[in-house]
């Protein structure tokens, strides 16, 4: 055998079935680690027990390896060890309503305070009407009234006897006190009194201003009783709801006494209710469909003693792991949601919604790259609260439309979460490059191969995968004929014999294929034929233009001679590649001296049609050219080259060993055999 001369045998590492000690792959355990990518299972789990800012992570590695899928996987494992996060909450704030109150809880105790808070309000509204409304209470309030009724009376009669002193009578009146001129003991209305003398009438036009000042300071005394009669009424409500109110808010202010926020919040409550005491007696009021009545809040003050369970932790086990599939802003990061009433919108710090961020603090968050890049906001959004490890609402897409709306600036929370974001190379080295905060904030990088060796244990870890993937995705088990082809569909996939791809989407692609084969055929066990069946169906699914170029060849519409020899033309192989499809075809490749001093002519870079790396093997042609034959004397030649009947482009430098033995033989006169194809590389210094 000639050296480096490879036998058919060489082509391919075939998979002993006698290597496995198991008749099905129902017999194995699942998958506790994917195999080939220990050096990015050990930076995973450094990055995750680390917890110093800026130690966030970054999971590097090619579609379909499985980085996402193992990184869910083993942060769940680690965060359902871990602490289970607060509650938060957002209540009203009484000095400041457009700037709601963040309220942070044990996990769990969120949905209670709501409920302790919903309750409060009902049993508030029911006991206090209760209590107004009975006959006792009105009793007593018609007692006080009375009283103070007393003296409003008494006043009016000793205004009435000073007035008459001066001819002049006075009665009380819803909107006021009026005055009536007395002629002979008889009090005048405005028709007899204008039939009364000038001289009389002047008399009692001179004597009216004592009486309206008599009057004007009856009036204020008056006012004053009123006053003092409402505040009274007042007082004596405040006392008695007093005794309602405490006996509702005081158990929950002990259980939550720790808490300064609620206990302060409590309070308010409190002294809120006292100064709409109407408000609840008056509920059915407040309860009208009334536009006029309804569109002012005032009305429903109870309103504001709702609790909004911004973060819910209550069904969490451990710390929690979020990984959603929406990167919209408003999923991501929260938003205030408005409601339209009676043609107005209208807010309040109920409707504020929580986002991913949220959710996820106190855990860990996992991001797709490409996904959330696709928005640019969300990225700086996102780096702007891991800088300040603040989570806040902002109404960002409100700031940016044509009409400005009143809207409320939450509390900010304090944010202490992981974020794993996942993502290609590319994207890494962009990002580190463009972004100086990239590197600030996301320090670890885990990295994920596209193969591993080809040994027993990885072989054995690849049989384990295929058995967890048989169970998630409902297909049947494989036998070891069945397993030894994937194992070597694995090698293939890696495009070296030995190594196995970590491709494990690819993978187990063919593995449903082929359980679905087996299963049209009524089998229970996956066989290797059916794997075989699956790999050239999958083949025959997307052969549509490779048959068409065979065809072209065979109908002599492409060029392709199999016989016989000729000058400067020889059979080279490509790969075509159209969609997800990829073939080898061979393609005539042409090549023509002549004396001159052009050198080396491409002439599908001289149309456009030859890619960066085919113009790169031309170009080192040309100098493995001038080294082997331009040492002593300039090199006066012009070869041209020519990809034959090949109109979409060319790219790659494996066609220059195959343009030099068409210049050789061309420059010889040495002709080629034609049943032979050629592909490979030369360098400056050999083929």
């Amino acid at each position: 055998m000639k050296k480096n001369e490879l036998t058919y045998k060489d082509l391919k590492n075939s998979c002993d079935p006698d290597v496995f000690t198991f008749e099905t792959t129902e017999e194995l355990d699942n998958v506790g680690l994917v195999y080939g990518q220990e050096r990015a299972v050990v930076a995973l789990q450094f990055g995750l027990s680390i917890n110093s800012k800026g130690y966030n992570i970054y999971v590097e590695g090619p579609a379909g390896v499985g980085k996402t899928m193992y990184s869910k996987e083993y942060v769940s494992e680690i965060a359902s060890k871990q602490k289970t996060p607060d509650d938060w909450c957002y209540i009203y704030n009484f000095d400041n309503p457009n700037e709601p109150i963040a309220v942070s809880l044990p996990a769990g105790e969120g949905k209670s305070f709501v409920q302790n808070m919903d309750s409060l309000i009902d049993d508030v509204k029911k006991y206090l009407k209760r209590t107004f409304n009975n006959e006792d209470f009105e009793k007593e309030k018609t007692l006080i009234k009375q009283k103070y009724e007393e003296k409003r009376e008494k006043l009016l009669n000793n205004l009435n006897k000073e007035t008459l002193k001066h001819d002049f009578q006075v009665k009380a009146a819803p909107n006021g006190i009026y005055m009536l001129p007395v002629f002979d003991g008889k009090a005048l209305d405005e028709t007899e009194f204008e039939k009364l003398d000038d001289e009389i009438k002047h008399g009692y036009e001179e004597k009216s201003n004592i009486v309206q000042e008599q009057i004007m300071h009856v009036i204020g005394q008056l006012k004053f009783i009123e006053k003092e009669a409402e505040k009274k009424i007042d007082e004596w409500q405040s006392n008695i709801a007093l005794l309602t109110i405490n006996a509702y808010i005081n158990p929950i202010r002990t259980a939550y006494k720790k808490n300064a926020k609620i206990v302060t919040f409590l309070d308010n409550v409190k002294k809120d209710i006292l100064k709409n005491i109407t408000h609840f007696i008056n509920e059915d009021v407040c309860n009208s469909s009334s536009p006029q009545v309804s569109k002012s809040e005032v009305t429903k003050p109870w309103l504001n003693y709702r609790v909004n369970l911004f973060v819910d932790n209550s069904n969490t086990i451990g710390s929690p792991v979020i990984m959603d599939s929406n990167y919209s802003y408003q999923n991501l990061f929260g938003r205030l949601e408005y409601e339209n009433q009676y043609g107005m919108l209208r807010t309040d710090y109920t409707m504020l919604k929580s986002g991913v961020l949220h959710k996820a603090n106190g855990g860990y968050l996992l991001l797709q790259a490409q996904d959330l890049l696709t928005n640019q906001l969300c990225y700086d959004t996102l780096k702007k609260a891991l800088l300040v490890k603040e989570a806040s609402i902002d109404n960002n897409l409100e700031q940016r439309s044509a009409m400005v709306m009143i809207s409320l600036k939450p509390e900010p929370i304090p944010l202490n979460l992981k974020v794993v974001l996942i993502g290609d190379a590319n994207i890494y080295h962009t990002l580190l490059a463009l972004d100086p905060d990239f590197k600030k904030l996301f320090k670890i990088k885990v990295e994920f191969e596209e193969s591993a060796p080809r040994n027993d244990d990885n072989i054995i870890k690849l049989s384990k995968f295929v058995h967890s993937y048989c169970e998630k995705e409902n297909c049947l088990p494989l036998d070891r004929g069945a397993m030894s082809r994937i194992v070597e569909y694995a090698s293939r996939l890696s495009d070296d014999k030995e190594k196995l791809s970590t491709h494990f989407n690819e993978i187990g692609e063919i593995v449903s294929e082929a359980s679905t084969w087996a299963k049209l055929s009524r089998k229970k066990v996956v066989t290797s034929d059916y794997v075989d069946k699956a790999l050239q169906k999958r083949i025959e699914r997307v052969k549509k233009y490779d048959q068409k170029y065979s065809e072209l060849i065979e109908e002599k519409s492409l060029l392709i001679d199999t016989d016989g020899y000729k000058l400067g033309e020889i059979n080279g192989l490509t790969v075509m590649t159209i969609g997800d499809y990829s073939f080898g075809k061979p393609v005539k490749i042409t090549a023509n001296t002549f004396m001159g001093k052009t050198g080396v002519v491409n002439i599908e870079r001289e149309v456009d049609m030859s890619g960066s790396t085919h113009s790169k093997g031309v170009l080192i042609l040309r100098g493995y050219l001038g080294e082997k034959f331009a040492q002593n004397f300039p090199l006066s030649l012009t070869a041209s080259l020519c990809f034959e009947q090949l109109y979409n482009g060319v790219d790659g430098d494996s066609a220059s060993s195959t343009e030099c033995y068409a210049i050789l033989s061309s420059l010889s006169g040495i002709p080629i055999k034609q049943s032979l194809a050629v592909t490979g590389s030369v360098n400056l210094y050999s083929l």
